[in-house]
């Protein structure tokens, strides 16, 4: 689209383009931390809208699109490594709370519940859900996952780039998903609620307060906890 100057019209082409842009974040999101906002998301996205307008050269022989499309998801990428969700003390102690998870988990023989994993910590129930409140805006994934790894790549470049160029992060993706529906297959039943409620039908805090009739904080808790017996179980992937 140009106006009658011969230039790219900014404004047709970011109405035109914004979905674009949408569809791009709702795939990263699919693939990142929790507490990683959408809207963030887009409106970086739509900084990288704008920045491709800026640089593009029709006699390069690139579609628009394609061109982009790769400089909205760089800008993206760029917003993601730069930035930091979780404090270093906070990630420490839901390391603690895992192993303490896991070791409960074990001596058990089962899923345990939030008193046996407290015991193993060493606190009282009451110590554990307050751990488990701080925790709000635990993920998945941690910035440590998304550092390079041994072979060099980066966890953003092989998980939130498109997978369609790329079979074996395909197959990955799968083994995953698979991996994450049969582990939340096993999770207590208010803790698969919440996690069903959050994240399958985009319900908020509140939302699930209310249908489960506890408080938000107390929504925040089984989301923590949820999030920790994952992470615990995907470690075997």
């Amino acid at each position: 689209m140009y106006t009658a100057k011969g230039k790219l019209d900014t404004n047709a082409l970011l109405k035109q383009y914004s979905p674009l842009v949408r569809r791009l974040a709702h795939q990263m999101m699919a693939r990142l931390p929790a507490n990683v906002e959408l809207d963030d998301l887009i409106q970086v996205g739509m900084i990288g809208l704008a920045d491709a307008m800026t640089r593009f050269d029709i006699t390069q022989g690139v579609q628009f699109e394609t061109f982009a499309t790769q400089r909205i998801r760089g800008a993206m990428l760029d917003e993601l490594r730069g930035g930091d969700w979780l404090s270093r003390g906070t990630r420490r102690q839901q390391r603690e709370l895992e192993d303490a998870l896991h070791k409960a988990e074990q001596r058990h023989g089962r899923v345990p519940t939030e008193s046996e994993i407290a015991a193993v910590m060493g606190v009282s129930l009451a110590e554990y859900q307050d751990m488990l409140g701080r925790a709000r805006g635990t993920q998945l994934v941690y910035l440590e996952d998304i550092g390079g790894g041994e072979d060099g790549d980066d966890y953003l470049d092989r998980h939130v780039a498109d997978p369609a160029n790329n079979p074996v992060a395909q197959l990955a993706d799968h083994r995953m998903r698979q991996a994450l529906i049969e582990a939340i297959k096993v999770l207590p039943e208010r803790e698969a609620y919440v996690m069903s409620m959050y994240y399958e039908h985009d319900m908020n805090l509140k939302e699930i307060a209310a249908v489960l009739k506890v408080t938000e904080s107390r929504v925040c808790q089984l989301h923590s906890q949820a999030i920790a017996r994952l992470r615990v179980r995907l470690r075997e992937h």
